[in-house]
């Protein structure tokens, strides 16, 4: 039995996260995990307020993540999960001493993504915070063996990319 494999979809707000996500839950038949369902109220409310969160605010949210990567692995299961992971503190609270968890990496310029907020409707994150996410991003480094993927790409195509990098050499 191989190890189970953990996708971490991450990037800013508009990447395409939720998207990539369900393109490769569907293909792959693994478990999915919706990042921002996670998260607790008070973040949600202050986020649809339009304020950015705190370190503070996020570490609730990232041990709720932490803790669903924790029981997959644990039962031996693989799975994916979204989050924006924007900080290298924030990816080695879900990723450290886990060799088997990866990053899918969506980055794009910030003229797309902000045409993608302005046009969704339902989701709490206002595209005034778009900003706040770029001014907090510290891209994945090469040691954290980040899948980077230009979201200008549609998912389907992500996907195919994705399972392409997970195959064994």
């Amino acid at each position: 039995m191989t190890e189970p494999t953990i996708l971490i979809v991450m990037g800013v707000s508009a990447a395409g996260k939720t998207a990539l996500a369900q393109s490769l839950a569907a293909r792959l038949h693994w478990p999915y995990q919706e990042g921002d369902a996670l998260h607790p109220e008070a973040n949600v409310a202050k986020m649809r307020g339009g304020q950015s969160l705190t370190d503070e605010d996020r570490w609730p949210w990232l041990d709720r993540i932490a803790g669903w990567i924790g029981a997959r692995l644990a039962a031996g299961e693989n799975g994916i999960v979204t989050c924006s992971a924007l900080k290298r503190v924030y990816r080695d609270r879900l990723v450290v001493g886990r060799a088997n968890v990866r990053l899918i990496y969506l980055h794009g310029s910030r003229e797309l993504l902000a045409a993608r907020m302005a046009a969704r409707t339902g989701h709490f994150m206002p595209p005034s915070l778009l900003d706040s996410q770029y001014a907090a991003l510290e891209p994945p480094g090469a040691d954290e063996r980040p899948i980077a993927l230009d979201v200008a790409a549609p998912a389907t195509a992500l996907a195919e990319q994705v399972i392409a990098a997970l195959r064994p050499a």
